[in-house]
């Protein structure tokens, strides 16, 4: 079967096909992320994950408050890292392309769900924030809380292709570069109390079995990881201008 080019890849593609044409030099700063989404008439999330992937390749480094700045030119970098031959085209998603199709999926399981979910259900999901706020606490960031909140959510839907798929999420993520490469520009881990209080939201809702409230909070939920992820390299350069992530509307 053919396999379909990520989108970030063949920007990724391009912006390396700059980097050869543009005689750009070791040092240079590129163009900032607004200026090369208009100039590819794309989000600008888009030329995030395109951007990860040239830092994956050592092509440019993100420094925060700054922008980015060539580190390596294409023609000094190995054949083997090139984006045609590497593993990374062929299995990694972009970070905010998997962080989108959660949202979608997701909001719409904690719906079902708050019609489904029955009381061990919504017992054991306040375990597990019981849990997450004790590991926040005592500033354990090696749990998995996060993880094993949204599959309880995914089983309280009584539909086993659901979970799967909820699993799948958390799998994809674990074994994504992207995501492990996003992950170093964060210096904080002030965002797990904001991520825990959208969890209490959507477990309120799930007690309530308000179907319309419980997608609202998950999507609302999903939305927050989005800007926290959108802003992590860029939040304090005079460049920023608040772009958040292209996202559906929940009335």
């Amino acid at each position: 079967m053919e396999r379909i080019q990520r989108r970030y890849v063949a920007l990724g593609n391009e912006l390396i096909k700059q980097l050869k044409t543009k005689n750009y030099k070791i040092g240079d700063r590129l163009p900032t992320e607004r200026d090369i989404a208009e100039s590819f008439a794309v989000s600008r999330t888009a030329i995030r994950d395109a951007i990860i992937m040239l830092e994956l390749q050592g092509l440019v480094e993100v420094r925060k408050g700054s922008g980015v700045y060539v580190t390596a030119l294409p023609d000094d970098i190995s054949q083997g890292s090139s984006t045609e031959n590497s593993d990374h085209e062929e299995e990694d998603l972009g970070i905010f392309e998997m962080l989108q199709a959660r949202q979608l999926l997701e909001s719409n399981i904690a719906e079902f769900a708050a019609i489904h979910v029955t009381r061990a259900q919504i017992v054991r999901m306040k375990h597990v924030l019981d849990n997450e706020r004790k590991a926040i606490e005592a500033g354990n960031t090696e749990y998995d809380y996060d993880n094993e909140f949204h599959v309880l959510i995914a089983k309280s839907t009584q539909n086993n292709y659901l979970v799967e798929v909820a699993n799948n999420f958390w799998k994809r993520r674990a074994a994504s570069k992207m995501w492990a490469q996003l992950h170093t520009h964060i210096h904080t881990d002030s965002y797990r109390k904001q991520f825990l209080d959208d969890h209490a939201k959507i477990l309120s809702a799930l007690q309530k079995k308000d179907p319309a409230l419980a997608k609202q909070a998950m999507w609302q939920h999903m939305e927050n990881v989005k800007d926290v992820l959108f802003s992590l390299s860029d939040v304090d350069s005079k460049d920023f201008d608040g772009y958040l992530f292209d996202s559906y509307k929940v009335d």
